[in-house]
């Protein structure tokens, strides 16, 4: 459990301390991820036009609605 600590110079040198602690990502690591994320967040964006187009395509046929 963690103690009560009043004293803020305490509490920041804990803090560096547990920060000292953490395996930050390489470089290489981070481009990768980056890149995911962003491939991701593309083809998301496709499909969800794609369905989008579709779905109007469909309820302007069902409904008569249009030219």
């Amino acid at each position: 459990m963690a103690s009560k600590t009043i004293n803020p110079f305490v509490f920041l040198q804990q803090v560096r301390a547990e920060t000292a602690k953490v395996t930050w990502p390489s470089r290489r690591e981070t481009m990768v991820s980056t890149v995911m994320v962003i491939a991701f967040a593309v083809i998301a964006m496709l499909f969800f036009f794609s369905a989008d187009i579709l779905m109007g395509f469909a309820v302007e046929k069902i409904l008569g609605l249009g030219h």
